[in-house]
């Protein structure tokens, strides 16, 4: 429910952003969104810290040892990405910068699997397949197919950039998210404000950058930190395939917004992606295995995988957050390939 409420999230923001881009550019509108997403999670943050009982938040604060992957998810999520879609768009039809862009799905699941270590199924591969074909059916609307080789790669790279993006918030998504998601929006919008300012591009009026700034607190902060959620309990590759859905849901809020009409090609595209979404809620992975030693700091519960003595000083009440180390230990329970089940099948 995470997933497809972060997908759905997102998904508003393509047809809200039609209506606010005649009004503007797509890079200044791109770092709006940005700016509005890390702006919105300051403000949930201060909120936060008026809390009148026990610490701003139980969540594990990000660390020195975080810095690395997190410039990584700003300049390949906020920077690289962006800048490489913009290079492609203006070399591609519509119809094929559409088709282009469902690669980030396939190419999170790929880097997920074979860099990260994580593991789909037959089951699971199966469903995210469904979504992903629906996904590449909604994008293939009328329209004159044409482009370049250049802007072909522009356009790949983009999901390239993004889907490592992906994988290395999945890989911080034990931190805070609302933290990680503050700091991953701001120096993405900033980045992009930056390069917006240096090739000289205008900025709209004072009330379309209120309502781009708007959409961003709801598609690229709230969206962002339920994705992140999603990501720590799922893995990157199966929040992958729900996140696909993004577009349909676009689709549809389109209708009433943008008074467009739902195609065959939609209801075709809708059909694929509910049937992967189901075979995909359905799927079940389960058998022996064993963790090995491990040490981190996340947010937990005390149960099978967590069991373990509290240093002088914590406060034990749960969920709670601090450094604690993990015994090998081997059993049997469905699972699914987050951090605490990255083994070999």
């Amino acid at each position: 429910m995470l997933g497809l409420s972060a997908a759905a999230l997102f998904g508003v923001s393509a047809p809200v952003a039609k209506l606010l881009l005649p009004s503007s550019t797509p890079l200044v509108l791109a770092s709006l969104l940005y700016l509005g997403g890390g702006l919105g999670m300051a403000c949930l943050e201060a909120l936060r810290r008026l809390r009148p009982v026990g610490a701003p938040s139980r969540e594990a604060r990000l660390g020195r040892n975080d810095g690395a992957p997190l410039l990584g998810v700003i300049l390949c999520g906020g920077v690289l990405g962006p800048v490489l879609m913009l290079m492609g768009l203006q070399r591609l039809s519509g119809v094929a910068a559409s088709l282009l862009l469902n690669l980030e799905g396939p190419f999170t699941i790929l880097l997920a699997l074979l860099v990260f270590g994580e593991h789909l199924g037959r089951a699971g591969a199966f469903a995210a397949g469904f979504i992903m074909a629906g996904a590449a059916v909604l994008g293939f609307q009328q329209g004159e197919l044409h482009g370049d080789v250049l802007g072909v790669l522009a356009l790949a790279g983009a999901c390239l950039a993004w889907a490592v993006d992906n994988n290395l918030t999945q890989r911080l998504s034990l931190k805070d998210p609302l933290a990680l998601v503050r700091i991953k929006a701001l120096g993405s919008g900033t980045c992009t404000l930056v390069l917006a300012w240096l090739t000289g591009q205008p900025f709209p009026s004072l009330h379309i950058l209120s309502a781009a700034l708007l959409l961003g607190f709801a598609s690229y902060g709230l969206s962002i930190v339920l994705d992140a959620y999603a990501l720590r309990l799922l893995g990157a590759a199966r929040e992958a395939a729900y996140f696909a859905t993004a577009p349909f849901v676009g689709a549809l809020v389109a209708v009433p917004l943008l008074g467009e009409r739902m195609q065959p090609l939609d209801l075709l595209a809708g059909a694929l992606m509910g049937a992967g979404v189901f075979l995909l809620l359905r799927e079940r992975h389960g058998h022996v295995h064993t963790h090995a030693a491990l040490e981190h700091e996340h947010l937990h519960t005390h149960g099978t995988h967590h069991q373990h003595s509290h240093p002088p000083g914590v406060d034990v009440t749960e969920p709670h957050s601090h450094p604690h180390r993990h015994v090998p230990l081997t059993h049997d329970h469905p699972h699914v390939s987050d951090q605490h089940h990255r083994h070999k099948h």
